[in-house]
Parts: C-alpha cells; structure tokens; sequence
C-alpha cells in the first residue's frame, strides 16, 4: 500500500522527468548555462542596430534580463557575466564597480549597444560601452536622467554638493545653490581670485610634507585637511582636527546593520549639530577671502542658499585631494624625466607674480594622475522617465550605468591608455574629450575642478622645489602598463634633497 508522501514524490519524478523531456532538444551543442536558462525570461533585447529598422522593444518593469542581446543568437548566456559586475563596493548603494577586462570581452561579443545586465546582489543595470551614450548621459537634463543617491556622499575635488554629478545626487531645488557655488569656487578662471591667500595657505602647510625623509597617506592627509580648513573657514579653523573628524563620521554614517540604523541617526544628528555651530563660528569671523567669507556676500532673496551647508561640502570633498596628491608625486617618481620637467615649472613659478598659480604641466600631470586612477571610477544615474536607448525604451527608475574608468583607459579608443602621459592634456579641447571624464561633463561638472586643480598642482610644486621623489611603494614600471588600482594607503615615498 502505498503512502500519501510516496504518491506525492513520484508525482514530482514524474514532472520533473517531463521538463527535461521538453528542454532537451534546446539543450543541444549548448552549454549547461547558456541561453536554454534564460529562455522563459521574456523578449530578446534587439543587438546593436536593430533599432534602425523602426522596430522597438519595451523593457517592461521586472528586468528579469542577463544582458542585451549579442549579434548572432539573441540571448546574452548568464556565464558570460562572472566578474563583471561586483555588487556594491563599500557598501555603497548606488555604487557598482565593473571590471574592465570583462566590460571589453562584453563589448567584443555584443557591441557598442548599451547592455542591461543584472548583478550579484540583483540589481539591474544598464551599462553605457560607446562614447557616443557617454555625450547622451552627459547631456541629459536632470528632470530625465538624475544621479543615484548614495549611502556615503564622497567628492571628487574639490566640490561635492547635492547637485554634483560624482556621485552624488543632483535635484533641480539646488540650481541656484550650485550657480553661487560655481561663483564662490570661481569655476570658470584657471586661477581663483584668491589665490594669493590660498598659495600662502598652501605654502605654509606644505611644509608637513617635505619636512620628513618619506611621505604617506597620513601626512598628506594633515598637510591638506589643515589648508583645506584654512581656505574654505580662515585661518583660525586650521588646528580644529576635531571638526575633521565630525564631518568624516558624517559622511561615514549609514553602513552599519539595520538594528543600529536609529542610533546612527540619532548621533549622526547629534554630530551635525555640533559641526554646523563650529562652522557658524567660524563664519562669523571669516575674511573675505575665504570660501565662507565669499559666499556670505551672496543676496540670498529666496532663502535657499546654506554658506554652512556648503562649507561642510567643501571641506569633505577637500578630502579627496590626498589621495591625489599621493598618486601624482609617485607617478612622477616613477618617470624621472617627467619630474624634472615639474620641477623646472615649480621653481620657475616663484618669481611668475600674476601669473602664479597656473602651473599648466604639473595640472596635467593631476588630470593625467585623475584619468588612470579617477576618484569615482564609475557614475550611476536612475532614469525618472520613460527613455529610449538604441531603439530599445526603458521605463522610469532604470539604473544607467557609465563606467568612467573603463572609458579613460579603454585602450581601443585611448592611445597609451595605461601609460603615463601628461603631455595628452595640452591638445586643444583634451579638457572637452568625452571619454575623459576626470571631473565630468555638462551640467554635472564639477564647479571646483580649476580650485582643486590648482591647490593639488601647488602642494605637488612646493613639494618638488626642494626635495625629490627618489623611491616609491609600490615601484611602477616607467614603460609598461601602470596597474589598475592604486591604493593610496600603501603609497610611501622617499624624499631626497635636491
């Protein structure tokens, strides 16, 4: 006699045994995890230039795809998608960072079309591979096509509000708040015009640096959290390293597990609070030619603007500069040539009067450190509308990805993508190539871009004017491809006089 649960399991033999019955005549001369597993997933997206025939295709809401489809067979196996995307990285939302080898194997099966894909944790995404979208993603106004909000608000040198374009989300309420910022920073002038007191301020700080025979992460990050305070709150904020320390836990608030989610806000309340009244002090008595001081002068007739709110911007994306520093001098060291040469530029500045400031090798030698090693390696923004990509419509709230670090050192597009090369950003219009994206494009650009410029050009001039850049860690091939990443903590540099 046979029992209940025995009936139910030959039941379920007996479907199982149907499924690959049917399955198996598409299984042929395919491998187990081919196209056969994404056959009940919908539509095939059309691959590149199916859209010239009038026809499109809708993505409906779901976003059950792997990856647009390749030329030949219509479906994009999921097995092609191992290390492309590696989910969030430091637990960031709104950040995915993706491989460039796998990026250009995608890009060779699939083309130029913009690929959807779906990541480990889930998410899908839409993966811009031809610099002809890039110009688009630049391009779209705000009310199509808005930056995610991430978790951890990081800048990019020297500006990173809410209507940035790093990583950062952009909202139209900050237009005017973005156009005084854009005044404040003097966004359009190569030399800010404050620059006497903020070279000052530099000069004096660089000291820090050069004062020892190495030179690492933690004693560039004194050096420019001291002249960062200087220049945005005046001079008297300059030893206040307790202010540091609020805003960098305010920026790191929001990581922890769930449980602790309520007390992290609490503190984080408790944290800005005491930020905003230093800042305010600090405001209260700050020259004219500080950040602060220039944006108090602003008429504020809708009440919008925030002088605190946006110092504390500033001084957090200021904090992005160490790390560019690290990376510039090791460059040059690793390229003694180029090193002379910024040298020259550094002492011959001294007596440049007017003109000091400008320094425009060693500005492209910053620009080139920020193409190689970018500090948002990747730009992520959600579509609030319908939108049409290649042929193919979207619905609102799809994530558009562009990997920015692929494209600077795609070396199908780029030439001597991971070489070392300064000399590519005195061409005419480098600043304006879209595939270079070191402060980004359009509407998203960043309006400090010439003021960091300018401060990370001039603490790598004070440096070099009287020490040199004698040994690196890592050591960097002079002539071989440079590697991938650089982690600024493991970046040591020893100084020699010259």
């Amino acid at each position: 006699m046979r029992t209940v649960q025995g009936a139910a399991l030959d039941g379920l033999r007996a479907r199982v045994r149907a499924l690959a019955a049917r399955r198996r005549p598409e299984r042929v001369g395919r491998s187990p995890r081919s196209e056969a597993q994404l056959a009940d997933r919908g539509p095939a997206l059309p691959g590149p230039g199916a859209g010239g025939s009038g026809r499109r295709t809708f993505v409906g809401p779901s976003f059950r795809y792997a990856a647009a489809a390749p030329r030949s067979t219509g479906r994009a196996p999921l097995a092609d998608l191992g290390g492309l995307l590696r989910g969030l990285a430091r637990s960031r939302p709104g950040e995915v960072r993706a491989s460039a080898a796998a990026l250009r194997a995608l890009r060779a099966r699939h083309g130029d079309a913009p690929a959807l894909l779906r990541t480990r944790s889930g998410r899908t995404v839409l993966v811009l591979l031809d610099p002809q979208d890039l110009r688009r993603f630049y391009a779209e106004p705000v009310s199509l096509l808005a930056a995610a909000l991430p978790g951890k608000c990081r800048g990019s040198l020297p500006e990173e509000s809410a209507d940035s374009d790093s990583g950062c989300a952009r909202s139209e309420p900050g237009a005017e708040r973005r156009q005084v910022s854009a005044e404040v920073l003097a966004a359009d002038r190569p030399v800010h015009p404050s620059c006497g007191p903020f070279l000052a301020a530099l000069a004096e700080e660089a000291r820090h640096l050069a004062a020892a025979p190495t030179l690492d992460l933690a004693r560039a990050r004194y050096t420019v959290h001291r002249a960062a305070r200087r220049i945005v709150l005046g001079d008297a904020a300059a030893g206040d390293e307790e202010l540091t320390g609020w805003l960098t836990q305010l920026r790191d608030e929001g990581g922890g597990p769930r449980a602790g989610r309520v007390r992290a806000a609490r503190s984080a309340r408790s944290v800005q609070d005491k930020a905003r009244a230093r800042i305010e002090e600090y405001a209260a008595r700050a020259g004219e030619d500080t950040l602060v001081g220039r944006a108090a002068r602003h008429t504020d007739p809708t009440g919008s603007l925030d002088p605190v709110g946006q110092a504390q911007h500033w001084l957090l994306a200021m904090d992005a500069v160490p790390e560019t520093l690290l990376r510039t001098l090791l460059l040059l060291g690793a390229h003694p040539a180029e090193q002379d040469l910024a040298a020259a530029e550094a002492v011959a500045e001294v007596a440049a009067g007017a003109d000091r400031g400008r320094l425009p090798r060693l500005r492209a030698c910053v620009r080139e450190s920020l193409r190689l090693y970018p500090v948002v390696p990747d730009l992520i923004r959600v579509t609030r509308a319908e939108t049409e990509w290649r042929g193919v419509r979207y619905p609102a709230g799809t994530s558009v990805l562009l990997p920015v670090a692929f494209h600077q050192r795609d070396p199908e597009r780029v030439p001597a993508a991971h070489v070392f090369v300064p000399g590519r950003w005195k061409n005419p219009g480098a600043d304006q190539d879209i595939r270079m994206a070191p402060f980004s494009h359009g509407g998203g650009r960043c309006p400090g871009d010439q003021l960091g410029l300018m401060m990370t050009a001039a603490l790598c001039a004070e440096v070099l004017r009287s020490r040199r850049v004698a040994g690196t860690r890592p050591v960097l091939d002079p002539v071989g491809p440079l590697p991938a990443t650089l982690d600024p903590h493991g970046i040591r540099l020893t100084l020699t006089r010259r």
